[in-house]
């Protein structure tokens, strides 16, 4: 990929026509919206060679503002009819936008079975550590004590560690970043983006109007700078030396792989079937 030095204008990007957005004030995925954007201008990526496949929920939706190709499929099926398009067109920057639930709860076996193949797809998983869109239900990274619809007296279920179920799976690439920190996100991202094989990043968002309002979290800059109290920005390289805990996050490229992409191997493997029935 080729990376450009020209500004970034975000508008260049968007389908304007659907303005306003239909983020709620102070939501984090607007954030990742734009780092996701500013990384594909630095890397040069066409809009015409852009695939952005979304699921169910707020992550969802932010899909259809990027002015490329876009796909809006059914709920926890992103990574499903991601792993088709890119088979079916290996030429396009195919990426995927889900949610904690989309991706962990109902998606979960496709991210599994996704990571397993390697599959040149970059999913980026928006954690806000809640259902927001359906009402504020608990979900699989939901940290513990905290109130949702369906816990109102409190979560006490442990939350998922996703990228540790991602490396464990055989993904080539895992990370995680903050909203905070928008200038590393975008890096992270561009990294992924550059990667030849399945990527999966975790961006920790978060839900204002709905999860923060419930917990008494504060406003967003509240929300936001207690990101910066649970980060630890360095990868973790032994699981077992440094096991994930809640609210302390590793931040930054957590796992890179050399390994085989599915798409190249497929691709070798219906040649020779071919060639052998000639």
């Amino acid at each position: 990929m080729n990376e450009q030095s020209q500004s970034f204008e975000i508008r260049d990007y968007l389908r304007l026509e659907l303005m306003p957005h239909f983020m709620c004030p102070g939501c984090g995925h607007g954030i990742a919206l734009r780092a996701l954007l500013w990384a594909v201008h630095e890397l040069g990526i066409s809009k015409d060679d852009l695939a952005i496949v979304s699921g169910i929920g707020c992550s969802g939706r932010v899909g259809a503002h990027i002015d490329a190709n876009t796909f809006h499929v059914t709920h926890g099926r992103p990574l499903a009819f991601a792993t088709g398009l890119k088979l079916a067109r290996p030429e396009l920057q195919v990426i995927t936008i889900t949610g904690d639930g989309d991706c962990l709860a109902i998606g979960g076996n496709h991210l599994i079975h996704a990571a397993r193949r390697n599959l040149d797809i970059t999913c980026l998983m928006l954690n806000n550590e809640v259902y927001g869109m359906t009402g504020g239900q608990v979900s699989p990274v939901t940290s513990e004590s905290r109130l949702t619809t369906t816990t109102p007296a409190g979560n006490i279920e442990p939350a998922f560690d996703a990228c540790a179920l991602a490396a464990a799976a055989g993904a080539g690439l895992v990370g995680r970043e903050v909203t905070l920190q928008t200038p590393a996100l975008k890096n992270l991202i561009k990294d992924g983006l550059d990667y030849p094989g399945f990527v999966f990043l975790e961006i920790i968002s978060d839900c204002t109007e709905i999860y923060g309002r419930k917990n008494d979290l504060g406003e967003s800059p509240e929300m936001i700078l207690s990101q910066k109290a649970d980060m630890r920005p360095e990868a973790y390289h032994n699981t077992a030396e440094q096991p994930f805990r809640p609210n302390s996050m590793e931040t930054g490229v957590l796992v890179r792989n050399e390994r085989p992409e599915y798409g190249e191997v497929y691709r070798r493997h219906a040649a020779g079937l071919e060639k052998e029935g000639e």
